[in-house]
């Protein structure tokens, strides 16, 4: 077993993988998340539809934008309807880097490096807190001269300092060309979104699991979008972006997009 993996304490990963029904998790990762679940029942909706706005945002990158090249950053355990997969669904030649520090998403990267013959996916071993690191290894992979798609899916929560997260999306979107995008979700305390509940569970994951997590407000979210044009219909729940449904059930998961003019 890699080193690096702590079967001791619950990881993020592997509790998110709990959450969303997957299988690559130990008993303390059950025994948090069921524990955070008790505090906050939705977190499973949560997790749910945080996967689906991915789903959403890629196809329409991809099949409505003609975005070829993604860059997934913090993209946990492998499961159903991968960046890759859902892109190449649309694009066979899209390229996807993957980018996680955590050991165990490592150790199961090979189910993230299927592709299309015309596509391409690697993985990059990093943190999201050393963008240039990040941008480095990408790179060998993505033509950075050409439009990329950063995706950011609950990761910036894990950067407890808002200025530093702020930073991190600027170094990336630095880097990347006019006609790239932004796609970032986030969980929040904001009660138009039911967040309350995060409050508790969120103080029980800080005591009780591993990488500390923060939530922020609407307006602090919006700020990682400076400079940008963000996509209809801007700044909403998660499961609210793009939904087919309109009567769909909001979670405390701000979801958006954002094109860099």
């Amino acid at each position: 077993m890699n080193d690096r993996i702590r079967t001791d304490i619950a990881h993020n990963a592997r509790v998110w993988n709990y959450w969303l029904g997957g299988k690559d998790n130990y008993p303390v990762d059950r025994a948090v998340g069921d524990q955070v679940t008790g505090f906050y029942p939705s977190i499973g909706e949560v997790a749910r539809a945080d996967r689906a706005f991915l789903g959403r945002a890629v196809t329409h990158l991809a099949a409505e934008r003609g975005v070829r090249q993604f860059l997934d950053i913090g993209t946990g355990l492998p499961t159903a309807d991968n960046t890759h997969e859902v892109a190449q669904r649309s694009a066979p030649d899209a390229r996807i880097v993957y980018v996680d520090n955590d050991p165990i998403v490592l150790t199961h990267a090979r189910a993230l490096l299927t592709s299309a013959p015309e596509g391409i996916t690697e993985y990059v071993d990093a943190d999201a807190h050393d963008p240039e690191k990040i941008l480095a290894a990408a790179g060998a992979t993505l033509d950075l001269s050409r439009p990329v798609a950063v995706m950011m899916l609950g990761i910036l929560n894990f950067v407890l300092d808002t200025d530093e997260a702020r930073s991190i999306v600027r170094t990336l979107m630095d880097a990347v060309p006019s006609g790239s995008f932004l796609v970032l979700t986030h969980p929040t305390l904001e009660p138009e979104l039911g967040g309350e509940g995060n409050k508790a569970a969120m103080a029980f994951w800080n005591e009780n699991a591993t990488p500390p997590i923060t939530a922020r407000s609407r307006a602090e979210f919006t700020s990682f979008f400076e400079g940008l044009d963000l996509l209809e219909p801007g700044v909403v729940s998660c499961s609210r972006w793009r939904s087919a449904t309109e009567d769909t059930h909001v979670v405390a998961q701000f979801g958006a997009v954002g094109h860099k003019p």
